[in-house]
């Protein structure tokens, strides 16, 4: 009787671990940012301050709001910002880039042409619950050139939630909602670049150590302008695995689902550091945002140590949308 309670406390034990039970996500405030913490190891910063830009770079290309460094569980860094290719990168973020106001256009995301930028507003609340946590914050997007002064032009409310997942993975709710006071309302014109979800990798990532692969089973190579459900980034890392990587699912009420994408040909900027994904929803066609109602785009990252199979990337966008 002892050895067969012993054994049933071990599956037990066992079976906790596997599916993330017993494990816990904290979330703490610094003087610059957010931080959601996995046994006792930072892995996601959410940085409500503006980051300072290096020395000799126009100081246009500060913001805040984005997320960085995004770990592994293993505390891998898989994200990179300000890139000397493209310094308005952050990390995960996701700006509109061709809008237009009143018949003006307005860029969100190309900060050096200081037409307009996304910044960190203000925190809505957070909490901790269930072994997972969460934080609401208001983002703005800011009219940088409006006719009198500078306007927010749109407001998002940012929800970031963090919580274990199986196979000591973790994953990461993104839910962002958009809306505007503007009378007029904002076009956002199609564009290749613009919205959504976007993912700049670590430089540690090229051509030649790392791999994408999508749910329609496109590779780097086909992937771009393509629709797809989820796509998964994975590459070479000083895990004792070898490789980490994060699995980017788009929601299935989400505009223009499965959802066109932005993703770097192979060539790229020389082939090293060159590893850039985005979910772009206005890809091929514009989206009217009209005043005060308000727009939703779902995500979900899976982040994770060594590989993951397909049919694994399949079963959790199947379980996301339920």
């Amino acid at each position: 009787m002892i050895l067969k309670k012993t054994f049933c406390l071990l599956f037990l034990i066992a079976l906790m671990t596997k599916v993330g039970f017993g494990q816990k996500v904290s979330l703490t405030e610094t003087p610059t940012g957010f931080e959601f913490s996995l046994r006792n190891e930072i892995v996601l910063t959410y940085q409500s301050t503006k980051k300072p830009v290096p020395e000799g770079v126009n100081e246009a290309f500060s913001k805040s709001g984005f997320i960085h460094p995004l770990k592994s569980p293993s505390g891998q860094i898989l994200t990179r910002i300000q890139p000397q290719d493209h310094y308005h990168h952050y990390g995960i973020w996701g700006p509109y880039t061709r809008a237009t106001i009143s018949g003006r256009e307005v860029d969100f995301w190309n900060l050096g042409d200081e037409k307009g930028r996304v910044d960190f507003g203000y925190l809505i609340s957070k909490k901790q619950a269930g072994g997972a946590a969460e934080l609401n914050v208001r983002q703005n997007h800011i009219d940088l050139k409006a006719p009198d002064s500078e306007q927010i032009a749109i407001k998002e409310d940012l929800r970031i939630k963090v919580k274990p997942s199986d196979q000591g993975r973790y994953m990461v709710d993104y839910t962002s909602t958009i809306f505007t006071d503007l009378e007029d309302g904002i076009l956002l014109d199609d564009y290749r670049y613009g919205g959504g979800i976007g993912f700049r990798a670590t430089e540690a990532w090229g051509t030649n150590n790392s791999s994408i692969l999508t749910s329609e089973g496109d590779t780097r190579k086909t992937a771009d302008g393509k629709n797809a459900k989820w796509v998964m980034v994975t590459g070479e890392t000083a895990d004792k695995s070898g490789t980490s990587g994060i699995l980017f699912l788009s929601h299935n009420t989400n505009k223009s689902h499965p959802e066109p994408m932005r993703i770097w040909p192979e060539d790229n900027y020389d082939g090293i550091g060159n590893v850039f994904i985005e979910f772009c929803p206005i890809r091929h066609e514009s989206w009217q945002i009209l005043p005060n109602q308000r727009y939703t785009l779902k995500y979900r990252m899976i982040v994770f140590d060594g590989t993951m199979s397909p049919e694994e990337a399949e079963t959790y966008w199947e379980n996301f949308v339920k």
